[in-house]
């Protein structure tokens, strides 16, 4: 029989693994304690640590591990390319409350990708390739590996996928868009059936990934063990939960107005901290209502009017104004605000 955390990491399960993506500065413990009250997801990672020579832990991502409100498994994810800084760091991760530890090949914002980290060394898979044989030695819990299928040409992910076969992952995630591409191209799901297919691993399908009726449709046709969500769960923190009843066959949750009007109130509260101005935190919750208000209304007014308001005051206003009633929100986004959601797109999820 199979332990609950080597479960996790099966190819074989009837139901899907459901996972919370890393995004930085947004997906934090605040964040994480708040989500499990509406269904939560069965894996957690954490935003990424950011390794170099002289780099320590963040405390800020510590504490999401030491005082993990989830009740549910944890990932530490890193990024970085030094390997004696990433062999150390995985061994003052290992001595945490963890089960895994992911590196970061994916993430597309310059600044990152421009110090050759996240998505950038997917431009040098030599360098890959030394970076998991020295991870795949100092890891002695699971070890998995967050990608995208290239840098800006996907005819890379034939030459990567064998390099990650080799180094024994535990799990592979797959966002279905080159680094390039950020948030604007189409998903392409079927390199993530493909890597399914082929990878010795259970693999994760990310990117894109809108309801829960979108999710099983992925999951089936990819074959994957599960999905990880990201901006999609911000939006709709119902949406693991959704997942479950649309699986079990029983009544999906439909929020509505007032209910996703609660969700944001408990959000401001959840992430406010003590002796900062309110406008600085109006500022924090734009983040999150970049992603919740792509569902609210489809001309953008709502995310125009938040993305100028200054106090909590007049925050609040706005979100009454388009939010208090009873008509059901499915928090799918909206066609017309796809281009406003890849400018305001987080640059790690």
């Amino acid at each position: 029989m199979l332990h609950a955390t080597d479960a996790l990491f099966s190819h074989a399960s009837p139901t899907p693994l459901l996972a919370l993506a890393p995004m930085q500065d947004v997906t934090d413990l605040p964040f994480w304690g708040l989500i499990k009250d509406y269904g939560g997801a069965d894996l957690y990672y954490t935003e990424y640590f950011r390794v170099h020579a002289t780099s320590t832990l963040e405390p800020w991502i510590r504490d999401s591990i030491t005082k993990n409100p989830t009740g549910r498994p944890v990932i530490a994810q890193m990024i970085g390319n030094d390997i004696p800084a990433l062999v150390r760091t995985v061994r003052q991760l290992q001595t945490l409350p963890i089960v895994g530890i992911d590196l970061n090949l994916g993430c597309p914002a310059p600044v990152v990708y421009r110090k050759c980290a996240g998505g950038g060394l997917l431009r040098e898979l030599d360098k890959v390739d030394s970076i998991l044989g020295a991870l795949r030695d100092a890891v002695s819990i699971k070890f998995s590996v967050k990608t995208r299928v290239g840098f800006d040409d996907p005819a890379t992910f034939d030459k990567l996928l064998p390099i990650l076969a080799r180094h024994s992952l535990d799990l592979l995630t797959v966002h279905g868009r080159t680094v390039k591409e950020m948030y604007w191209a189409e998903v392409r799901y079927d390199f993530i059936q493909h890597a399914a297919g082929v990878m010795p691993c259970p693999v994760l399908a990310n990117g894109n990934i809108h309801s829960a009726a979108h999710a099983l449709e992925i999951w089936r046709m990819t074959g994957c063990r599960g999905v990880m969500l990201g901006r999609g769960a911000i939006r709709n923190p119902w949406m693991f939960q959704q997942i479950r009843q649309m699986l079990a066959g029983e009544n999906i949750t439909q929020p509505t107005g007032r209910t996703v009007l609660a969700y944001i109130s408990a959000l401001y509260e959840a992430v406010t901290e003590p002796g900062v101005r309110d406008s600085s935190q109006v500022q924090k919750m734009k983040k999150y209502l970049n992603f919740i208000g792509a569902g609210v209304e489809p001309g953008g007014e709502f995310l125009h009017r938040i993305r100028r308001c200054q106090s909590r005051a007049e925050f609040f206003e706005i979100c009454r104004r388009f939010l208090e009633h009873d008509r059901p929100l499915p928090l799918e986004p909206f066609p017309e605000l796809k281009p406003i959601l890849a400018e305001s797109a987080c640059p790690t999820a």
